[in-house]
């Protein structure tokens, strides 16, 4: 598999990414769950010779470039981001391929620009992480003290790669091989060893989340083709029934369950790579 790195200008801001398959291919922009980055999805390339996959690392993530310090991570702007990327492409078409996070921001592009999205594959997420509405004084006071304390402290240097592996491989229970692919990406060297690249604003608490009821309007909302791929048994934070409530939401949905871990694309991609391919040939317009 030969894959290229890429670097485009969206929105102004320069942003990482990767390109494998087959140029004229299928077009699928695949964005990454929180804190990884763009090699999330190289497992599953090697298995997809026949798209045209661009893999980003979405800001403050990977090898793009952080927000300014004026610029919040907010769910309006990945929208407009995701667009702008695609539109630094070329392409006005095209299927989304999102996993956790990235799916979350897939889902909403899909529901807000239905113009632009011909598919949408999303992966242990469908739309955004919910919270009570009674909940929202709370989560606002939480985000802005935590942001007010936010002092520019430099990050943790790992004298070498075995402990941030490590650190992943437990956290997410990944295998050694997938948390290594994650974390190359995600470090940068640094006097006495690594330290992360990724923007410690992206470890805030959230300020506002969307109510199980808004999100559920914009699942709704979705026309397009949509292959939904969860692992199972379910994440403690996107719990069943809520994950496949949210699913029979969708105008034309299918939905796919395997047994595994939330980076169950990185681990079993054949399994995961057969599904998309049997979506991808079902799509109307024949590709």
């Amino acid at each position: 598999m030969t894959v290229q790195p890429l670097e485009l200008i969206a929105d102004g801001l320069p942003v990482a990414a990767l390109r494998s398959g087959t140029p004229g291919g299928l077009k699928v922009l695949a964005l990454h769950g929180w804190l990884d980055n763009a090699a999330s999805f190289l497992p599953l390339a090697a298995q997809l010779p026949t798209l045209d996959l661009v893999m980003v690392d979405l800001p403050g993530h990977g090898l793009s470039d952080h927000l300014p310090p004026t610029t919040p991570y907010t769910t309006p702007y990945a929208i407009v981001q995701t667009l702008a990327i695609a539109d630094a492409l070329g392409w006005d078409r095209f299927v989304l391929l999102g996993h956790s996070m990235g799916a979350a921001i897939a889902s909403l592009v899909a529901a807000v620009a239905p113009q632009r999205v011909q598919a949408l594959v999303s992966i242990e997420a469908l739309g955004g992480l919910s919270a009570p509405a009674d909940e929202t004084v709370q989560r606002l006071r939480t985000h802005v003290e935590a942001l007010r304390k936010l002092d520019g402290r430099p990050l943790r240097v790992f004298p070498d790669l075995a402990a941030p592996v490590r650190a992943r491989m437990m956290v997410n229970q990944l295998s050694e091989a997938s948390a290594r692919l994650l974390v190359e990406r995600g470090v940068k060297p640094v006097e006495g060893g690594w330290s992360w690249r990724s923007d410690p604003r992206l470890m805030l608490p959230t300020a506002v989340r969307m109510s199980e009821e808004q999100i559920r309007d914009v699942v709704g909302a979705i026309a397009c083709p949509v292959q939904v791929i969860y692992a199972t048994p379910a994440q403690d934070y996107f719990p069943e029934p809520e994950r496949s409530q949210r699913a029979a939401l969708l105008a034309d949905g299918r939905l796919a369950t395997l047994p595994g871990h939330h980076h169950v694309h990185m681990d079993q991609p054949a399994a995961v790579a057969a599904i998309l391919a049997s979506f991808i040939a079902a799509l109307p317009d024949g590709s």
